[in-house]
């Protein structure tokens, strides 16, 4: 991850917004998978982090 990203928070930290791909960086970072997934689980279940990170780990 590049150095100007490691102090980096979402705005809405309850939030994955994958429009922005500063963030997009930091969330596939936090919930440790690929942009890939983390875009499909944004389709899929919207936008909450707990919904994401729920349907991320459902699929491990």
């Amino acid at each position: 991850m590049p150095h100007h990203l490691s102090n980096f928070e979402p705005l809405d930290p309850g939030r994955v917004n994958s429009m922005d791909p500063i963030e997009l960086q930091y969330w596939c970072k936090e919930l440790q998978c690929t942009e890939v997934a983390l875009k499909d689980a944004v389709s899929k279940v919207g936008e909450h982090v707990t919904a994401v990170r729920e349907h991320l780990a459902s699929r491990q």
